[in-house]
């Protein structure tokens, strides 16, 4: 399935119902494919062939949704790329992925041009935006002047199921980032399998503030057009902003990462009977505390909430449909996915047979052969052939299953401390930490150690300023869930934790001494 066929069969189907909502327009399913339709052939007119990449580097809005289904309806592959990035990290992929034009706005043109004419090749350069004081490079293309053709004639370039469609960058939290190869039918399953799981139906309304260079937001986007729903986009996020959306768009479903519902809760507790309306929610990207699950309840009242755990590389790979009862949990495994606990090992390719009985932490795998897998990482052969493995995707992530079938998260396994000859997980004894009532934020890391190979040290953020390493560790000493070896043995107090957009801690640059003490 061209996931641009699947736009032009939701404007067949209900061409009058409202597709891509900005702060400045609205486009019906109608409107928005005979859009899709003219940037594509403005594409071809401009040099792009099938199998040709195609940069997206903007922040949310209709340009960049047009765009990435007209590259696919051009036989192009898609590759998203950070609008947070800096144009080294631009330049990198731009150059990985053979890029043959992009698409920037004016949040991101100053760093895209630095990239562009760091990359040293010729490129169909696209804007987003004009800006009234800045008319443009020489050979810049404006969006617009691709757009304002509207056609009904499709170009007649169909992309194969299997090829690479889109390619999407991973967080590069440990390295470089890697770009994941995915397919149309991979991307259309992944969609398929969230509908499902999420509950959602034809003609839901969603709030898209997720970047679509994440695939929750790629993936919220497609997931819509499946739908005939809505996808009211908007650039950045702002909470006042978001709330006024939701009631003036009517807004039914949401999918994001706990912070942004932290904000959201924040400001809408602000006013008395609020009705927001929304009766879907959903999250991802990071675990959602007890207390914030207790007021999104209390705030959207929602008929349906749950919590998805995945990856780039395999999307939805569990999903709890009861993040109240048990907030802990990432739930079971989702629609297409089968998933194993195998020994964890740093230092050895530990094969798929090595499983583990309920109860005992290992490194999760997720069987490959499923729909919405990826395809592999893009010109690193060696790097793909180390995380598929007889068939297996291993996620780097620590995990146990209890005696119900459910899943926890308990770290990675680059993270994982070995002291003393003792693994110890991180999450584990951050959770214990969090219990402290004058402990805002922790996380734990393991330093080199002469003696212990590596020894645990945990950085905190206060909430109280009386708190202190003595206190820290009479809490700890006396805590009857944390077993001695797993204490930490130095207490570093910080004003923030790094974290990835996402919410996931950045270890390596607190190992690095990369923070604000």
């Amino acid at each position: 399935m061209n996931l641009a066929t699947a736009l032009e069969l939701a404007a067949l189907r209900y061409p009058e119902t409202e597709a891509i909502i900005t702060d400045a327009e609205c486009f019906s399913y109608y409107g928005w494919n005979r859009r899709v339709n003219s940037v594509s052939w403005g594409l071809i007119k401009a040099g792009i062939r099938p199998g040709d990449r195609v940069a997206i580097c903007t922040t949310n809005g209709e340009a960049p949704a047009t765009m990435y289904f007209a590259v696919q309806r051009a036989g192009a592959a898609a590759v998203l790329l950070n609008a947070r990035w800096k144009h080294q990290e631009m330049a990198y992929a731009i150059n990985e992925a053979a890029v043959k034009a992009i698409l920037f706005d004016a949040t991101t043109k100053s760093e895209v041009m630095l990239a562009v004419h760091q990359y040293g090749q010729d490129l169909v350069c696209i804007e987003a935006s004009r800006s009234p004081f800045d008319a443009g490079g020489t050979g810049t293309i404006y969006f617009e002047e691709l757009a304002g053709k509207p056609a009904d004639e499709v170009p007649e370039i169909p992309l194969q199921d299997l090829a690479t469609g889109t390619i999407l960058y991973t967080s590069g939290t440990t390295g470089r980032p890697k770009g994941v190869c995915r397919s149309p039918r991979s991307d259309y399953f992944a969609a398929l399998g969230m509908i499902l799981e999420h509950r959602w139906e034809r003609f839901e309304r969603t709030l898209a503030v997720m970047p679509l260079y994440h695939t929750m937001g790629l993936h919220t986007l497609i997931s819509m057009v499946l739908l005939n729903g809505t996808s009211v986009m908007l650039p950045r996020v702002d909470p006042a902003e978001c709330i006024k959306y939701m009631e003036s768009e009517r807004i039914t479903a949401l999918y994001l990462v706990p912070t942004i519902y932290h904000d959201l809760v924040e400001v809408v507790a602000g006013f008395r009977h609020r009705d927001l309306g929304v009766s879907k929610l959903a999250y991802a990207g990071a675990p959602m505390s007890a207390s914030l699950v207790r007021k999104c309840r209390t705030i959207f009242d929602p008929r349906v909430f749950v919590n998805q755990y995945g990856c780039t590389e395999m999307h939805a790979i569990t999903i709890n449909h009861d993040p109240e009862r048990n907030p802990l949990s990432v739930g079971r495994p989702s629609l297409h996915s089968r998933i194993r606990i195998v020994t964890a090992d740093r230092n050895r390719r530990v094969p798929p047979t090595e499983a583990l009985p309920q109860g005992m932490t290992g490194e999760l795998i997720v069987h490959a052969a499923s729909p919405q897998a990826f395809t592999g990482y893009l010109n690193q052969p060696e790097v793909t052939e180390q995380v598929l493995r007889d068939g297996w995707y291993f996620t780097g992530d620590l995990a146990f299953m209890d005696h119900e079938g459910n899943l926890y998260l308990v770290g990675r396994v680059d993270d994982m401390i070995i002291s003393g000859g003792e693994n110890i997980y991180p999450a584990e004894v951050e959770q214990i930490l969090l219990g402290h009532s004058q402990v805002k934020e922790a996380a734990v890391v393991g330093m080199a150690d002469k003696r212990w190979g590596e020894s645990v040290t945990a950085f905190i953020v206060p909430a109280a300023a009386e708190l202190d390493h003595r206190t820290m560790e009479r809490f700890c000493l006396e805590h009857p869930g944390l077993a001695r070896y797993k204490r930490p043995r130095q207490f570093v107090f910080v004003k923030e934790i790094p974290k990835s957009p996402t919410g996931k801690i950045l270890r390596s640059l607190l190992k690095q001494g990369r923070y604000t003490p």
